[in-house]
């Protein structure tokens, strides 16, 4: 694949991946010769590796145990080791600013530590009075805002449980959620905005209040913080639960995630701190909203003592300039954002250069499903030729990414860069034998500090088990189908439980999608291939048209012609049909799974529940495409 960015020697001298290899050095005696040479080290010899990391960080005593148990389920890290991640996070010169937060409508606001300390002081306080305390469960119904970030921290400061989602889900999708948990506080806004226009959710709070039959109260952003006072922290164990995060939950319940305080602040200062140049004096923003796990990530970036942009809106509106614009407003140095946003602006023909002053912007993150070659291209053309382009893999389950990004390496057009120092990640074939340049399962086959400490209600560990080291056991399983590179890097095909197979060839869909952004009138596309184990079956490919295009002979042989073209005959699909919205969870992900098996015929009940798409009127057209479909 072509370099599109080499870092200049100025840039690799100024890393903080540079800062910690000099440290190793100087304080440890470790010198490496390269990245490649580190992150060998650092999988080889876990124990030393995270020690050096927990000390770099000056994060405070510690056991003497860094991992008392190498083993996966079941690793046990930092035993005798206690710590508060809220009190890290806020452990800064209260002058600085934290938070710069901007709404739909222009609102705009600045907290420095200082004054967001002393709200999550008065936040506290107020929860304290509720009764909250140590192992609790704090839920929030809000939207991207500075009261969010300080609910997060004052749940957290009190050693209870945060969990949280937008206020945009209907009741039945906050209920599937928080019934698992049981929380004792509901923390919800009256209302939001969002494409211009009001939203009140005050009945639906009320409604929600009612179906969780452990509240003690529900309270609202403005009563929340009634008098601002100092934080105190509760010291807990490393592996105390700090927040829980949800799966999709296409079908059945979502997996509710149980994240420790200990294992996030150490990997998000590693991820954010090291690996992905943020710090003091950055401004790191990511857009998101308190459902999606990169909402945790960007209020985790105060760990670092860097500034976080909040942006409570659409992305897209009034139009596709919106966060460009932004980030040129607050300056902006680490942007980030999913990749099908970023091709979103490429398609819509924007410019950010210029229309927005992007010249504090020296990296850009792409997150979510995989960035196409082309949208590689088109942030090098019309965003900046000098930043770096940071794509990741990971996500909810682990809070960070299993593959990702190097400032000290070049950025390759479609391809991720590395694997992050810490994670043992590799491709594996169907017997378990690693690949190198060949397509297989991604696998982590060493326990990583933030992986989950478990699912809630799931003690025994069998859901966990069956999620994450099936059918490798003792081996992380993360569903992606990826191809680690020569040079180190990896390239993402997709999931691997919706991987093609076209006369025993295994493809990944990503490869199609990326075909596709080539064929105009094609706006997005499902793929999916219906046939199983023993049975026979079809490669169909859903299409959802841009306005005003008809499906006609023409537009299915354009398709077929670039799909021969950029891939190969076998990714012709068998029937080509024209859908109104491609189906996409309310994390974001598109329905593959689901989709394939409405198509081969199962009954929707037990396929793809209403609530867990962001789209669900999707799911009209798609049952009748599948009546189609034999």
């Amino acid at each position: 694949m072509s370099v599109l960015w080499q870092p200049s020697p100025e840039r690799v001298e100024r890393s903080t991946l540079t800062a910690f290899r000099r440290w190793l050095e100087d304080e440890r005696g470790f010198a490496f010769a390269d990245y490649a040479s580190l992150w060998r080290w650092s999988v080889d010899e876990l124990e030393e590796f995270w020690a050096c990391v927990w000390d770099y960080f000056a994060l405070g005593p510690r056991g003497a145990s860094v991992l008392g148990q190498r083993a996966m389920p079941g690793a046990r890290w930092f035993e005798g080791t206690h710590l508060n991640y809220a009190e890290r996070a806020l452990a800064h010169d209260p002058e600085r600013t934290a938070v710069e937060y901007e709404r739909e409508d222009g609102a705009r606001r600045t907290m420095t530590f200082g004054e967001l300390g002393a709200s999550v002081g008065g936040a506290a306080a107020t929860l304290r009075s509720l009764g909250v305390g140590r192992g609790d469960r704090v839920a929030g119904v809000m939207p991207n805002s500075p009261e969010a970030i300080v609910a997060l921290l004052a749940t957290t400061s009190l050693g209870a449980i945060w969990t949280s989602c937008s206020p945009e889900f209907g009741p039945d999708s906050v209920v599937a959620r928080f019934a698992q948990v049981e929380p004792k506080v509901l923390v919800a806004v009256d209302g939001y905005r969002y494409g211009g226009r009001e939203h009140s959710t005050v009945e639906r709070a009320e409604e929600i209040r009612a179906r969780l039959p452990t509240l003690r109260a529900l309270v609202t952003c403005d009563e929340l913080v009634s008098e601002p006072e100092p934080p105190r922290f509760e010291s807990v164990p490393f592996d105390h639960p700090l927040w829980i995060l949800y799966s999709s939950g296409t079908t059945g319940l979502p997996k509710a995630i149980v994240h420790g305080h200990g294992g996030i602040t150490i990997s998000v200062l590693k991820d954010l701190g090291i690996q992905l140049e943020v710090g003091p004096g950055e401004r790191f923003f990511r857009y998101t909203t308190p459902t999606w796990v990169m909402w945790n990530v960007l209020g985790s970036g105060l760990l670092t003592g860097a500034t976080i942009v909040l942006y409570d809106g659409h992305p897209l509106y009034p139009d596709a300039g919106v966060l460009w614009r932004l980030a040129g407003r607050l300056g902006v140095t680490n942007f980030g954002a999913g990749a099908a946003w970023i091709e979103a602006c490429m398609r819509a023909g924007m410019e950010p250069a210029k229309i927005a002053d992007l010249s504090r912007l020296h990296t850009v993150a792409s997150t979510g499903s995989p960035l196409s070659a082309e949208g590689y291209r088109w942030l090098y053309e019309h965003v900046g030729e000098d930043i770096h382009v940071a794509s990741n893999c990971g996500g909810t389950d682990v809070c960070g990414p299993l593959l990702g990004s190097c400032a000290l390496l070049p950025v390759r057009a479609g391809e991720i860069q590395t694997r992050p120092l810490g994670v043992s990640a590799e491709a594996w074939d169907e017997d378990g034998r690693p690949l190198v340049d060949q397509i297989g399962e991604l696998v982590v086959t060493e326990p990583m500090p933030s992986m989950p400490l478990y699912l809630w209600n799931d003690r025994k560990g069998e859901r966990l088990a069956e999620s994450y080291f099936k059918p490798y056991p003792g081996i992380w399983r993360h569903g992606d189908w990826v191809r680690i590179t020569p040079t180190g890097g990896a390239v993402v095909y997709g999931r691997s439980d919706a991987t093609l197979n076209r006369g025993g060839v295994r493809m990944g869909t990503a490869e199609f999608y990326s075909a596709l952004e080539f064929v105009r009138g094609v706006r997005d596309a499902i793929v999916v291939d219906t046939s199983s184990a023993g049975a026979g079956g079809e490669l169909i490919l859903l299409a959802e048209l841009s306005d005003d295009v008809e499906l006609d002979d023409a537009l299915r042989e354009r398709i077929r012609n670039e799909l021969r073209t950029r891939l190969s005959p076998r990714h012709i699909p068998d029937r080509i049909l024209a859908i109104p919205a491609v189906p996409y969870t309310v994390t974001g992900k598109k329905c593959e799974v689901p989709v394939k098996r409405l198509l081969r015929g199962e009954p929707a009940e037990q396929v793809i529940a209403p609530e867990s798409l962001r789209n669900p009127e999707s799911l009209d057209s798609l049952l009748e495409v599948a009546a189609q479909c034999p």
